[in-house]
This record gives C-alpha cells, sequence and structure tokens, in this order.
C-alpha cells in the first residue's frame, strides 16, 4: 500500500521575529515494512542552511537556520510518498522465554531497553492499572497489550489539542479523556510498570480517504522479544498495521515533536495552522510496497 502524504502548517507571530535553528521531525521513518519513495520540504522564509541528521533515536531529522532578518510567519509544506506492508501486525512469534509477564530479559536486553522501562519513580496510578490488566490477562504479554488498548479506547474520550506537551499518565486516566499523545503516553507507562519495554511514536495514520480533518498522530512501540517493536494504538484501538505511516519514535513524547525552534521577539504570541492531507495511491507493478 502506498501513501500520498501533503502536511502544511504555517505559525504566525503577533509581531516580527528573528528565527533561530529549527529542527524539523516529519521525514516518515525507512524500516522494516516501510519505504519512503519521495520527500520534499519547502520552507518560508527560506532558511540560510539546512542539514540533514540522524538523531540519537535513529529518527531522520531536518535542521535549520536563519538569518537575522524579522518575519511574521514561518511555514512548512512537507510532500511524502510512502509504501507501507504490514498487512498482519501480529505476523512474529514471541521467544520462548517472553511469554509470560513480567518478561525476565537477558542483561544485555536490558541494558539496550533502559529508556524504554519504568524509571525509580513509576506512576502510582498506571501501576495499579498495569497490574489489573496483567491479572485479567492472565499474565500472558498479547493478552495484555490487547485489553490495555481497547480499555483506554473504550474507557477514555478523545480530543483534539494540537499544541502543548502530553499530559502525565495518571492525569489522563484519571480525567478519562486526551488527546491521542495522552493517551500514548499512557498507554507507554502503563507497559512499563509492567516491566514492557516501551516507546512514543509520531506519525501519520490515513484512515477514512473521505474524511475531510486529519492531524499528526501519536501511538506506542512496545518491544516484544521475538517480535521487535509492535505498534499499539488506544485511540483507535487498534494494532498499527499498513494505515501507520512512523515519523519519529522516542522515549519521550518530547523528543518527538515535529517542529522544535527557538525565535526572538519580546511579548510575542505564535498562532499556528494546518493541514493534512493523506491519500492512498496505487502501487506500481510487481511493487506491494
Amino acid at each position: 500500500m502506498r501513501h500520498h502524504i501533503v502536511h502544511q502548517f504555517t505559525y504566525r507571530y503577533s509581531a516580527p521575529v528573528q528565527l533561530g535553528t529549527h529542527i524539523l521531525r516529519l521525514r516518515p521513518r525507512e524500516e522494516g515494512g516501510q519505504r519512503l519513495h519521495h520527500f520534499q520540504v519547502e520552507v518560508t522564509p527560506a532558511p540560510v542552511g539546512r542539514s540533514e541528521l540522524v538523531d540519537l533515536h535513529g529518527n531522520g531529522v531536518l535542521q535549520l537556520w536563519f538569518d537575522d532578518r524579522a518575519t511574521e510567519s514561518l511555514s512548512v509544506r512537507m510532500e511524502a510518498t510512502v509504501g507501507t506492508d504490514r498487512p498482519n501486525p501480529f505476523n512474529f512469534l514471541l521467544d520462548p522465554w517472553a511469554t509470560r509477564l513480567p518478561i525476565d530479559y537477558p542483561s544485555s536486553q536490558r541494558r539496550a531497553l533502559g529508556p524504554y522501562l519504568a524509571g525509580d519513580r513509576p506512576d502510582p496510578i498506571a501501576t495499579q492499572l498495569a497490574w489489573e490488566l496483567c491479572d485479567r490477562a492472565n499474565y500472558q504479554p498479547l493478552a495484555f497489550l490487547g485489553l490495555l488498548n481497547q480499555h483506554i479506547y473504550r474507557h477514555c474520550t478523545y480530543e483534539v489539542r494540537e499544541t502543548g506537551e502530553a499530559h502525565p499518565a495518571g492525569f489522563t486516566w484519571q480525567q478519562r479523556r486526551g488527546s491521542c499523545r495522552d493517551f500514548a503516553v499512557l498507554f507507554m507507562e502503563v507497559c512499563r510498570a509492567i516491566g514492557l519495554g516501551a516507546r512514543f511514536v509520531s506519525g501519520y495514520e490515513a484512515g477514512d480517504p473521505e474524511h475531510p480533518h486529519k492531524y499528526l498522530h501519536a501511538w506506542v512501540e512496545v518491544y516484544l522479544p521475538g517480535g521487535g517493536w509492535r505498534g499499539y494504538d488506544p485511540t483507535q484501538g487498534l494494532a498499527v498495521g499498513d494505515g501507520y505511516i512512523p515519523v519519529a519514535a522516542a522515549p519521550e513524547a518530547s523528543q518527538t515533536a515535529p517542529f522544535p525552534g527557538v525565535f526572538q521577539g519580546r511579548n510575542v504570541k505564535a498562532n499556528l495552522t494546518s493541514s493534512l492531507e493523506i491519500t492512498p495511491v496505487p502501487d506500481p507493478p510487481n511493487d506491494s510496497a
């Protein structure tokens, strides 16, 4: 399956500003089950320099820097064509030693997964929810993940919030409402509380081609020995398949922000407007991705 993506957004400032360095995280990842066929970015005002980088977490990012001329807006237009080949998100076999929770990782894997596991002070609300669902799932990892995905989907109300940090897991569960990034953080922290490595993912979800309103989406990938990183979307209650296009993955939501940067100006407010189009395109002959 191929997807054509056009993502445009503009920051308008209440007074002229000078732009500092910005990082653009909108390049779809190239990984198992996903190939990037076309990628183009246009930025206005044009930066005086740009550098394509790979960040600490393996994400392709674009570093931009500008001259000292003042501007009242900053616009980005990203266009990409991406092929996905994930028709069955459960096409894997767990390692025999990883079929019961909590998973006892070998020391080498535990060291590598360190940033994706719970810290010294796991969220107590997430921890309570983790053990309740773990008991209901009879300590089976895949059953636990399916229950957690459906539990958040069925018991929480989705709301659009285009800007702002993701809420803490405990707050989201107490409120029973939030944005996709709030649900992703909640899912991630519950997984970590039971000893599963999990990371936050930002990207695109194709959804219904006829639906007029689309937004940058967020979900979670869980590391399953034998299966690698596997995606779950608690906003939709789905395991991640062909309709998802990951852009950035990291231990924390803030590390996947699409366009962090700085500007100089006094008492300036920024207003964001955006549009996103995702349309299916035919695969070329003899090319399933």
